[in-house]
């Protein structure tokens, strides 16, 4: 048969192209009997001339209704064909050819037979589709994929990703990936994921992201290589889930599995993680910890009259005041029914959990008001202490549920500690309160005065004045030891109430009496230091009709440290009305040289921890030295109190100190023994 030169050279380097794939030459008259058959064609279908020689070309289709030769249609009309079909090789194996068909005429231009030229493009059709296939999945995949080149430059993203991170192909190539990082991961995260893929060409994991609009996101990410033939890398690909819907049933599922569906509050099991993970933080610092088994009263018959839907939001309520009460560290948790359980951790000491007990009942005493109607619950608490009563969670609360019925036993509102001893305590603790509560009321406080006087002159200038209580059992309590519970039950406030009011009426009786005006130091607790106070002083000084220069308030470091310009403006105020402000306790809180000079107080007291080891103590000396300079260069009043002895005052005297008050010229005396004092004129003998 006859080639052009021009048609075989273009198989020749369709031949390369396709990897040198053989070619076959077949010719067949115009019926489609084989008339040639070249060796290319016995090597691909493994048929001898001989075998085929005559016989209808039909016997190579793979397909019984291939018709790619339609003579009259095609071959005839247009000149010739070009397809791929499948051809079957004798050994029955199909396989995919390029076939090119062309007429073949005579000498008169008429049709006599056709030429078919055959090549195996089974290999070349498996990677086009193979090619098709890989780009189906990057166009079709829900995953994001996106490639780089060896240089982190982004080349290539597919629909995907376009749809979870919001940036179009156009916005992010010649970018690197960095452009989406959300600033959740560290430095030494993206190490240690850069480390792996270059050791092992492959990393996975949980990473946070951030989209076009800002929003950060969760996805899972696969990362890998791409290396060429010598083991360069040339490409890196990344292929991401959006797992936002999965963490957040993961997140309905955890709820679900620790948490209480009415009230919100953790459940059992997860009080018991939360505190177990506690307490193993309290046993390396030695602290304390207590766990509160908590058991309301009236609940049942409440939901048994009502209803659930009314019992429901009772134990809503509930719950919200129980949290209300609490710190941030503390956990409170639903252990079912009407029993919550309340994990104290990091407590200053064991009583610190009676305290929160009390706090608890108090909220619990009040009305709860659902739909109009008052329904009186009240508790009964059981407490018991780690590390004293248990180890683990689980026997603490069995410990404080013992506790609670014991409690119960007691009288229907009530605390008890699992510990006899703790409950000892704790009873004495609330019967100190609960008769300081009525020692207001029954005129049982009353107030000494120690005198302070002028260090040169030795003369009385003025006292700070002391609340004692007269108990009607017990005589004097000290005040060490009811003014901490006054304190953390918030009876301060009454008690400074009253301090104020009952100094106020005294300095008027010694005007009355003729007494010379002097400072009466009156200590005002944090819980004091409010709005309110410079209106409330100025009513005290009208009412009592007392001139402002007998008033000096002693306030505490502490007060300063916060809303500066709000307490500022308050000390304003005060000394507007006359009234002098000293800092009581000076250097033992969070001294600053800023603070002294932006607060308008006219005197610094020594704290006695300080004046204790003075003349001895070199420290004490170095700092009693510093805060008297001091206090002289900001033009401040300054006092040592707590001196005790002679050597204390000479040292004190050398130093420049204005006044002194101690032991060493009185003790804190009543009303009476004072202004006689200064009737006397008892003076100081250095």
């Amino acid at each position: 048969m006859a080639n052009p030169d021009s048609e075989l050279e273009e198989l020749r380097q369709q031949a390369q192209i396709l990897q040198h794939i053989n070619e076959s030459v077949i010719s067949m008259d115009l019926a489609g009997f084989i008339t040639g058959w070249n060796s290319s064609a016995e090597r691909l279908f493994g048929y001898s001339a001989d075998e085929v020689m005559g016989r209808n070309v039909l016997f190579l289709y793979a397909d019984e209704n291939d018709e790619d030769i339609s003579f009259e249609d095609v071959f005839l009309n247009r000149g010739g064909r070009e397809m791929e079909v499948r051809r079957r090789k004798k050994n029955g194996e199909v396989f995919w050819a390029r076939l090119q068909l062309s007429v073949m005429r005579d000498e008169d231009g008429q049709p006599n037979g056709l030429i078919g030229f055959l090549s195996d493009i089974s290999e070349r059709r498996d990677a086009a589709e193979q090619l098709r296939l890989h780009a189906r999945i990057f166009e079709q995949s829900d995953e994001a994929i996106l490639i780089t080149d060896a240089q982190e430059k982004i080349v290539s993203v597919n629909p995907a990703f376009a749809r979870i991170t919001g940036y179009s192909a156009g916005e992010v190539m010649g970018e690197t990936p960095r452009k989406f990082r959300s600033g959740r991961h560290d430095a030494a995260f993206f190490e240690k994921m850069w480390q792996q893929l270059l050791d092992t060409g492959y990393w996975q994991g949980e990473v946070w992201d951030r989209r076009k609009d800002g929003e950060i996101y969760p996805k899972w990410l696969s990362i890998g290589s791409v290396r060429n033939s010598v083991g360069d890398i040339t490409h890196y690909f990344s292929i991401f889930t959006d797992i936002t819907d999965r963490k957040r049933a993961e997140g309905r599922i955890h709820h679900l599995a620790y948490f209480d569906a009415l009230t919100g509050l953790p459940n059992r099991a997860q009080f018991s993680r939360l505190s177990d993970q506690a307490l193993m933080a309290s046993k390396r610092k030695e602290g304390f910890g207590a766990v509160l088994f908590i058991d309301l009263n009236r609940f049942k018959p409440i939901n048994d009259t009502l209803g659930h839907v009314v019992g429901d939001k009772v134990l809503q309520e509930t719950a919200n005041r129980l949290r209300a009460c609490l710190r941030g560290a503390d956990v409170v948790c639903r252990l079912g029914g009407d029993e919550f359980a309340v994990g104290l951790f990091e407590i200053a000491n064991r009583e610190h959990a009676a305290n929160v007990a009390q706090k608890l009942l108090a909220t619990l005493d009040d009305p709860i008001v659902i739909a109009g109607r008052e329904l009186k619950l009240g508790a009964a608490i059981g407490i018991s202490v780690y590390p004293d009563d248990g180890m683990d969670t689980e026997t603490l609360l069995r410990q404080a549920d013992i506790a609670m019925y014991r409690a119960k036993q007691t009288g229907p509102d009530g605390l008890a500690f699992f510990s006899e001893d703790m409950n000892q305590r704790a009873a004495d603790r609330m019967n100190l309160e609960a008769g300081l509560r009525r020692a207001i009321d029954r005129d049982e406080l009353l107030l000494y005065y120690q005198p302070k006087v002028n260090i040169e002159s030795g003369a009385i200038i003025g006292a700070e004045a002391l609340v004692r209580w007269r108990h009607p059992e017990r005589g004097l309590v000290p005040p060490a030891e009811f003014v901490p519970v006054a304190e953390e039950s918030g009876l301060i406030v009454h008690v400074s109430n009253w301090v104020l009011e009952a100094a106020c009426k005294q300095i008027r009786q010694w005007a009355d009496a003729g007494l010379p005006a002097m400072h009466i130091a009156v200590n005002l607790s944090v819980r004091d230091f409010s709005s309110g106070l410079p209106a409330r002083v100025q009513e005290l000084l009208e009412r009592h009709g007392i001139g402002a220069e007998w008033l000096e308030l002693e306030i505490t470091e502490g007060m300063l440290m916060h809303h500066t310009a709000t307490v500022i403006a308050m000390m304003d105020e005060i000394t507007a009305l006359g009234v002098s402000l000293s800092l009581d306790d000076f250097g033992t809180g969070y001294s600053s040289l800023s603070y002294l000079k932006r607060f308008p107080i006219d005197t610094l007291k020594i704290d006695r921890s300080f004046v204790i080891g003075i003349p001895g103590d070199t420290d004490d000396c170095a700092i009693a030295g510093a805060i008297v300079g001091m206090s002289k260069q900001l033009k401040h009043n300054v006092i040592a109190e707590g001196v005790e002895t002679a050597e204390q005052l000479m040292f004190l005297k050398s130093l420049g100190c204005d006044e002194i008050q101690g032991y060493l010229f009185s003790p804190p005396v009543p009303a009476e023994t004072f202004a006689g004092m200064v009737r006397d004129g008892k003076r100081l003998v250095a």
